[in-house]
């Protein structure tokens, strides 16, 4: 198996509609994209805010193995994910791993 998760900081003044989009975007991966196994996406809504650092929304993508991971990055549905929330991003933080 293999995660990927990835933490977004938008722009001050990115509405809450269009973040809730990019979850809805990321969501709709599920069934779509061969190899994911698990997702999930959500608003940051942690009580420690000395941590948060302006991350705003998270997703966690688990693949059958990293080969999925790499080619769901060339997919053209995270493609078009990628595309549609890029100008409201100020920040992203990635990390991949791998787990048994």
């Amino acid at each position: 198996m293999f995660e990927h998760i990835v933490l977004l900081k938008f722009k001050p003044d990115v509405s809450n509609e269009a973040k809730e989009g990019a979850i809805k975007r990321a969501h709709d991966f599920k069934g779509n994209i061969p190899g994911i196994v698990n997702l999930s996406a959500g608003i940051n809504v942690t009580e420690e805010i000395e941590h948060k650092q302006g991350f705003t929304l998270g997703i966690r993508v688990t693949f059958e193995n990293q080969q999925a991971c790499r080619d769901y990055i060339q997919h053209p549905l995270h493609q078009r994910l990628l595309q549609s929330i890029g100008p409201f991003v100020e920040g992203i933080v990635v990390m991949d791993y791998p787990f048994a």
